[in-house]
């Protein structure tokens, strides 16, 4: 299944009088506003909102910055919003649809194997002339059964055996990656044998992501193919879902090292690497 739906056919599926996939707003601001104000302040009709930190990520710790969250507090955020297991749903957010894909990733970790990102979220919408709201739509009574485990996923030992053996991708920003500057964690540099691969290179000037085939471009000349091992990480486990997607999309399967950087970095044993290379 494409990982992406377009704003015009999203549309058209809304428009059905049956199987009309259910909506999760994700919007989520790193350093705020809270995403919730800015769901309140209009959203697509029938949208839900999710909150990334206490509903798609389990609390701050030793995990990292944002690691897994449980799997009941997934299946109640699901279930209040009529999802079962057959159930179709789309996740946006804002523009660039970071927040959405780590939605994406943690729905289907999950178990929910229909889930599909709005390319270029609320601000694609409206700008394909999609109208917006302020009405909440009703909690429901969704039958879904949250279990971890459908998608594979790193820990700290694997990605430093992808990095080894394989193309291990640093999603964040080359000068975080580089140890030049850290603004979220307390240790500043990379894992070693990573390679940057920031996601803002991802989607274009309007948030919508490249096509299939200058992603697989992009991705190729960072070492990537189908055939061979890749693994994705940023800080915390939010922008390496961007970078999953993105790969997907590229037709190549990766692994998400959730903990991340956040999480690398709460052993003094493991090694940290500083610079571009």
């Amino acid at each position: 299944m494409n990982p992406l739906i377009s704003a015009d056919s999203l549309a058209g599926e809304l428009r059905s009088a049956t199987d009309r996939p259910v909506l999760f707003d994700v919007t989520w601001n790193l350093a705020g506003p809270p995403g919730r104000d800015a769901y309140d302040a209009g959203h697509l009709p029938g949208a839900y909102f999710v909150d990334l930190d206490a509903e798609l990520a389990g609390p701050p710790g030793a995990g990292g910055r944002h690691p897994l969250p449980e799997a009941s507090v997934v299946e109640a955020a699901l279930r209040r919003a009529g999802v079962d297991a057959d159930t179709r749903v789309v996740v946006y957010d804002a523009v660039n649809s970071t927040a959405a894909a780590r939605a994406w990733w943690i729905f289907r970790y999950f178990g929910l194997s229909e889930v599909r990102v709005l390319d270029g979220g609320l601000a694609g919408w409206q700008e394909a002339g999609g109208e917006v709201t302020t009405a909440v739509p009703p909690e429901s009574k969704g039958s879904f059964v949250a279990s971890p485990g459908h998608v594979p996923m790193l820990d700290a030992e694997g990605a430093a055996a992808v990095a080894e053996s394989g193309v291990l991708l640093d999603a964040r920003a080359p000068e975080r990656f580089a140890g030049e500057v850290e603004p979220m964690d307390k240790v500043a540099g990379h894992i070693p044998g990573a390679v940057n691969a920031p996601t803002t290179a991802n989607v274009d000037a309007t948030g919508h992501f490249l096509p299939a085939e200058e992603l697989r471009e992009r991705f190729a000349g960072l070492g990537v193919s189908a055939e061979g091992e890749t693994g994705v990480y940023c800080g915390s486990g939010v922008t390496a879902a961007h970078e999953a997607l993105a790969l997907e999309i590229a037709g190549v399967h990766a692994p998400v090292y959730v903990g991340s950087w956040s999480e690398w970095i709460t052993d003094p044993s493991r090694p940290i690497a500083t610079g571009k290379d």
